[in-house]
Protein backbone atom coordinates (compact mmCIF):
# COMPACT_ATOMS: atom_id res chain seq x y z
CA UNK A 1 0.00 0.00 0.00
CA UNK A 2 3.28 2.48 0.66
CA UNK A 3 3.91 2.26 -3.11
CA UNK A 4 0.24 2.18 -4.59
CA UNK A 5 -1.34 4.82 -3.38
CA UNK A 6 1.09 7.59 -5.06
CA UNK A 7 1.58 5.74 -7.71
CA UNK A 8 -2.73 6.25 -8.58
CA UNK A 9 -2.14 9.51 -7.54
CA UNK A 10 0.28 10.40 -10.12
CA UNK A 11 -0.93 8.26 -12.83
CA UNK A 12 -4.57 9.07 -12.35
CA UNK A 13 -4.41 12.43 -13.36
CA UNK A 14 -1.62 11.96 -16.55
CA UNK A 15 -4.32 9.32 -17.80
CA UNK A 16 -7.03 12.05 -17.80
CA UNK A 17 -5.16 14.45 -19.70
CA UNK A 18 -4.08 11.63 -21.88
CA UNK A 19 -7.32 11.01 -22.53
CA UNK A 20 -8.84 14.45 -23.01
CA UNK A 21 -5.88 14.73 -25.43
CA UNK A 22 -6.64 11.98 -27.08
CA UNK A 23 -10.44 12.94 -27.39
CA UNK A 24 -9.34 15.61 -29.27
CA UNK A 25 -7.50 13.66 -31.80
CA UNK A 26 -10.18 11.62 -32.18
CA UNK A 27 -13.70 13.96 -32.23
CA UNK A 28 -12.84 17.74 -30.88
CA UNK A 29 -16.11 18.32 -30.01
CA UNK A 30 -16.76 15.09 -27.71
CA UNK A 31 -13.97 16.87 -25.22
CA UNK A 32 -17.01 18.86 -23.76
CA UNK A 33 -18.85 16.16 -23.07
CA UNK A 34 -15.90 14.40 -21.26
CA UNK A 35 -15.37 17.34 -19.52
CA UNK A 36 -18.54 17.75 -18.02
CA UNK A 37 -18.26 14.12 -17.01
CA UNK A 38 -15.26 14.44 -14.98
CA UNK A 39 -16.73 17.21 -13.65
CA UNK A 40 -19.86 15.84 -12.62
CA UNK A 41 -17.43 13.10 -10.71
CA UNK A 42 -15.02 16.01 -9.29
CA UNK A 43 -18.39 16.88 -7.86
CA UNK A 44 -19.71 13.47 -6.20
CA UNK A 45 -16.32 12.63 -5.04
CA UNK A 46 -16.29 16.47 -3.17
CA UNK A 47 -19.47 15.69 -1.70
CA UNK A 48 -18.67 12.44 -0.61
CA UNK A 49 -15.47 14.56 1.02
CA UNK A 50 -17.72 17.15 2.38
CA UNK A 51 -20.33 14.46 4.21
CA UNK A 52 -17.55 12.30 5.92
CA UNK A 53 -15.84 15.39 6.97
CA UNK A 54 -18.80 16.93 8.44
CA UNK A 55 -20.07 13.40 10.30
CA UNK A 56 -16.74 12.94 11.72
CA UNK A 57 -16.62 16.26 13.32
CA UNK A 58 -17.52 17.10 17.12
CA UNK A 59 -21.18 17.11 17.69
CA UNK A 60 -20.80 20.34 20.32
CA UNK A 61 -22.44 20.64 23.70
CA UNK A 62 -25.52 18.39 23.12
CA UNK A 63 -24.32 15.67 21.07
CA UNK A 64 -21.58 15.07 23.80
CA UNK A 65 -24.15 14.64 26.66
CA UNK A 66 -26.04 11.99 24.17
CA UNK A 67 -22.46 10.11 23.86
CA UNK A 68 -22.25 10.75 27.82
CA UNK A 69 -25.42 8.92 28.71
CA UNK A 70 -24.60 6.27 26.15
CA UNK A 71 -21.63 5.18 27.59
CA UNK A 72 -23.78 5.24 31.09
CA UNK A 73 -26.08 3.14 29.80
CA UNK A 74 -23.54 0.56 28.24
CA UNK A 75 -21.20 0.90 31.89
CA UNK A 76 -24.36 -0.48 33.73
CA UNK A 77 -24.94 -3.68 31.53
CA UNK A 78 -22.33 -6.26 32.74
CA UNK A 79 -23.63 -8.31 29.73
CA UNK A 80 -22.24 -6.52 27.26
CA UNK A 81 -25.98 -6.29 25.12
CA UNK A 82 -27.28 -2.82 24.49
CA UNK A 83 -30.12 -2.40 26.78
CA UNK A 84 -30.47 -5.09 28.30
CA UNK A 85 -29.92 -5.82 32.11
CA UNK A 86 -29.27 -8.80 33.90
CA UNK A 87 -30.59 -9.10 37.09
CA UNK A 88 -29.97 -12.24 39.30
CA UNK A 89 -33.01 -13.08 41.67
Amino acid sequence: MKIAKPLLLVTTPIGVVAGLYECVKLAGGLVVVMLAMVGVMLAALASVVATIRRESRPAGPAGNAVAATATLATDENASGAPGVKCRSL
